[in-house]
């Protein structure tokens, strides 16, 4: 079925909405005037005797929802009130938010954007990071780069709990997870109907709707939608999206649930391209004249079932089966930075089909009369990827036959199991193990290859485990270590090349050490220090042949401080130090260098005060610090500093209902800067001031 007919037949006029009782912001822990050996018998004795965890076990409708926050592994969540407080019209832009992440926003219609997490500078356009919705990967096997990736197909009023695991710490998912992973978990249960309104410069639109009501005495419908439009700061850069969901929950019975949930979004949009630096420094808001009608269209559509059987108070059979169908056509033009150069357009299409199903058991134990909370199970994903191009195009129109035109197709099995096993207070035990196997193949369509550029992908088995540990050492001072392997494939069309059959996963070994420190009411402070080795790395050493040779190793640190002495005043900061090199490579001049794209220093503050019971004045201060451009580490990206401002006022008073308005005023100091910088003649710009006024309403 064309992608086009599915969303068709499941576009609703709302949205999904995927998590039940999503959890709040944690209360600053309180120190007592008790001794630390007191303090810590106390915590003993809390920790031991507590049999409930955060998710009740009839709550548990994604695998792991009940490991998501108490473990060893350096993570960040987010919740619906979190979320609506920053008024998203796009997810990524919370993440900013998250120590270490950086997103290099290409502002190309369409277009992912990369995103830096743990020293990785290609997640979102690559595989350094992955993402799943409910337990449900995002990321595209064999499309425009291996494991790209999308957030758009989400609404940002429909999030229940937004979790950032940094490094490969996450048994419950395997490819695409080197550098972090995102957990989306969209709002289930509750009765609701929201609404989120904003109109800005740039004729920039955005509308939002999330509903929650009971059905019957036993169903539950949860949905949410978006339209999205905008003009853009630079010329032929103007967006669309609509994006639909809904989820349908129904109980057969006290022990045994079924629900079914679709997704889909149309989206287009014209893309202005990249400018050469020299472009830039003149009119970094101008349009390389080169550029012809380039843009973008996609339609997105998934479908899925899921079964949740209560076997045991404690136990929960988890069961789920989905597709996935999508079509992504890009145009752009792309040459060189010489005057004289020849620019010549291309399309590139990618038609995905992606099945797949799986079962977990979640619950919780007592294992030598200590609570353990655990989820083990198994899942298989098929993905097949049409891909075609045609070059040489005149404004979209083709003057050849396609160049390219193949199918990929990828499958994976796979087993995973994850645990939290409390023993004491100061010994709390996070394990995971993950096996992964991958097969492949690659089909000429109507076109012939030469021989070896299109073939069967050679079986690809690997095991990831996970450990680490927590000491509760004082009610105030808690310390935590952690040691976690992953890996990655090669890259889409390289995997199907007789050249790089016979390579083995490069592999990914992360350490870290880390403590969150409570010294007093009202203020919490989480630091970590990591260390992230990749190995076994992908080096072509002819067109067409690669080899394993490569080694990188990424250290930092990164840190967030919460301080909150009254509901009337907050303050927020997080701060990362990345350092990445290259210790191996099959170019000598390259050892020693850099990693592109990942900066040294990212620091985001944010505050909030009440002056008034209905008056909320917020300031957001980004610093993003210089990073190498290119691998020789000739060209640096500059840093830049952005500041923005907003003002609320709370209206229930006058429409009887719960409301807010808010006037922001985004990268207030119009400051010009570079958002992404990969070369000489790629460099896009970042937005210029913004000021955009938004209402949300609750009924």
């Amino acid at each position: 079925m064309r992608p086009g007919s599915v969303f068709a037949a499941i576009a609703l006029p709302w949205s999904a909405a995927a998590v039940a009782n999503p959890p709040k912001d944690p209360a600053p822990q309180t120190v007592s005037s008790r001794s630390a050996g007191e303090q810590v018998e106390a915590g003993r004795a809390a920790t031991l005797n507590r049999e409930t965890p955060s998710v009740a076990t009839q709550d548990i409708v994604v695998k792991g929802q009940r490991l998501r926050a108490d473990n060893a592994f350096s993570s960040t969540s987010f919740d619906t009130k979190a979320i609506k407080d920053r008024r998203l019209t796009e997810v990524e832009q919370i993440f900013r938010e998250v120590p270490g992440m950086n997103v290099r926003d290409y502002n190309l219609s369409g277009v992912a954007n990369q995103i830096v997490i743990r020293g990785f500078g290609n997640g979102g356009h690559g595989g350094d990071l992955g993402m799943v919705i409910d337990g449900i990967p995002l990321n595209e096997a064999n499309s425009h780069a291996d494991g790209y990736v999308d957030s758009n197909v989400l609404v940002p009023l429909e999030i229940g709990a937004l979790t950032v695991y940094r490094g490969p710490v996450s048994a419950l998912y395997g490819n695409f997870n080197r550098g972090g992973l995102i957990a989306f978990e969209t709002r289930k249960g509750g009765d609701y109907l929201e609404a989120d309104v904003s109109a800005g410069g740039f004729t920039t639109g955005d509308a939002q709707v999330a509903l929650g009501t009971a059905i019957g005495g036993n169903g539950q419908l949860n949905a949410a939608a978006q339209a999205f439009r905008t003009d853009g700061f630079r010329p032929q850069s103007d967006a669309h999206r609509i994006t639909a969901a809904a989820r349908y929950a129904v109980a057969l019975g006290e022990d045994l649930h079924v629900s079914i949930s679709a997704r889909g979004q149309y989206a287009r949009g014209d893309s202005p391209g990249y400018l050469t630096l020299a472009q830039y420094r003149l009119d970094p808001y101008g349009i390389d004249p080169r550029v012809q009608n380039d843009g973008s269209r996609k339609n997105f559509a998934t479908l899925r079932a899921d079964l949740a059987y209560t076997i045991l108070p404690d136990v929960r059979l988890l069961a789920f089966a989905y597709t996935t169908q999508q079509d992504f056509v890009r145009f752009f033009t792309r040459g060189g930075a010489a005057p004289a150069a020849v620019w010549r357009q291309r399309e590139e299409r990618y038609d995905r089909a992606v099945y797949g199903a799986g079962t977990s058991l979640n619950g919780s134990a007592r294992l030598i009369n200590r609570k353990l909370d655990f989820v083990v199970g198994v899942e298989g994903f098929s993905e097949d990827t049409q891909y075609q191009f045609y070059d040489d195009l005149a404004f979209r129109r083709r003057t050849a036959p396609a160049q390219f035109d193949r199918t990929l197709k990828l499958k994976s099995v796979s087993a995973f199991g994850e645990a939290n096993w409390t023993i004491d207070p100061l010994l709390q035990l996070s394990l995971g193990m993950r096996y992964d196997r991958f097969t492949g193949d690659c089909v000429v369509d109507g076109l012939e290859v030469p021989d070896g550029n299109c073939g069967k992908f050679r079986a690809v088995d690997n095991l990831s485990p996970k450990a680490g540990v927590r000491s509760q050492l004082a009610s105030w001072l808690q310390l935590r270590a952690s040691y976690s392997q992953g890996f990655a494939l090669p890259e889409a069309q390289a995997k199907f090349q007789t050249g790089a059959q016979g390579l083995d996963p490069n592999k990914i070994k992360q350490v870290e050490v880390g403590a969150k420190v409570t010294p007093l009411e009202g203020l919490e402070v989480d630091a970590v220090a990591y260390r992230v080795d990749s190995s076994d790395e992908f080096a072509s050493t002819a067109p067409g042949v690669f080899v394993n040779f490569g080694k990188t190793r990424r250290t930092g640190v990164e840190a967030s401080a919460l301080w909150r002495p009254s509901s009337a005043f907050e303050v927020r900061a997080v701060y990362a130090h990345a350092a990445s090199r290259v210790r191996a490579n099959l170019d000598p001049a390259l050892i020693g260098k850099e990693v592109t794209g990942v900066p040294k220093d990212t620091v985001t503050i944010y505050s909030s005060i009440r002056p008034l019971p209905r008056l909320r004045l917020q300031a957001t201060y980004r610093h993003v610090g210089r990073y190498a451009a290119d691998e020789a580490n000739v060209l640096f990206s500059p840093a830049y500093d952005i500041f923005d401002l907003g003002v609320s006022y709370e209206l229930d008073w006058l429409l009887r209902v719960p409301s807010r308005i808010y006037l922001n005023a985004d990268n207030v100091f119009d400051e010009v800067y570079a958002s992404t910088f990969n070369s000489l003649s790629s460099v896009g710009t970042g937005a210029p001031r913004f000021v955009r006024v938004d209402v949300q309403l609750g009924f």
